[in-house]
């Protein structure tokens, strides 16, 4: 039963990951959208209420802004998800075989890609706005710049890091604070990436595949093997 923001830490500690923005797709969520209504027992959890306690919206960045052991990004399906740093190392076990210069020469990493990365790896954390700004995306090229945003964060090269307020040229906050991004380096540091370098790719989606089983025994062989391979 959760029924605040320690609730849903301990469960996803235990759990390992878990799909974000409310949507299990197929697979397993701690929290979900219909929250009030699918759940049956009474919950005080109220979706976009700006209550950092009871607001999931909100979580995401907590997790970000508080803790040292949980990634939240565009992880599964091109949506968000949280990975704890234990499972980590699975994750990007079954992902990056490769050192991004190799992925990239391989054709696996787009050239938009490639000048959002690059960018990161010259100035290292920094929010959206700013990264779109010096790596030459206009408006007419918002969708190609969100589309490789969402490519290096689902092959776990870059990452969510927190946000930022946005200050006008007079000093004053305006707008969504815009989020930050790093490189997964950045954020959890080489030994994660030891750890990943001693797992195979199929003792990774085994250990998962595994996981994911026993958080939803319903969960499709198909669905499970796109959630890890991303």
């Amino acid at each position: 039963m959760i029924t605040n923001y320690n609730d849903f830490i301990e469960v996803l500690l235990n759990a390992g990951f878990s799909m974000g923005g409310g949507n299990s797709d197929g697979i397993f969520a701690i929290i979900n959208w219909g929250w009030n209504e699918a759940l049956p027992y009474e919950t005080p959890i109220r979706w976009h209420c700006g209550n950092p306690d009871i607001d999931p919206w909100e979580w995401r960045m907590r997790v970000l802004e508080e803790r040292d052991d949980i990634a939240y990004s565009k992880l599964f399906f091109k949506k968000s998800g949280f990975i704890t740093r234990d499972w980590y190392p699975y994750f990007l076990a079954a992902r990056r075989g490769h050192s991004f210069e190799e992925a990239y020469e391989s054709g696996t990493i787009s050239h938009d890609a490639k000048r959002i990365y690059d960018v990161i790896i010259q100035n290292g954390q920094l929010p959206s706005h700013i990264i779109k700004q010096l790596a030459g995306f206009t408006k007419e090229s918002k969708a190609a710049f969100e589309r490789a945003l969402v490519e290096l964060q689902m092959q776990m090269y870059i990452t969510t890091c927190g946000r930022q307020i946005k200050i006008s040229k007079t000093g004053e906050e305006y707008g969504m604070p815009p989020a930050v991004f790093c490189t997964a380096e950045d954020f959890f540091g080489e030994d994660v990436f030891h750890q990943a370098a001693q797992i195979s790719v199929s003792g990774a989606i085994d250990k998962i595949t595994s996981q994911v089983l026993k958080l939803n025994p319903d969960a499709q062989q198909k669905k499970i093997i796109k959630f890890i391979r991303g």
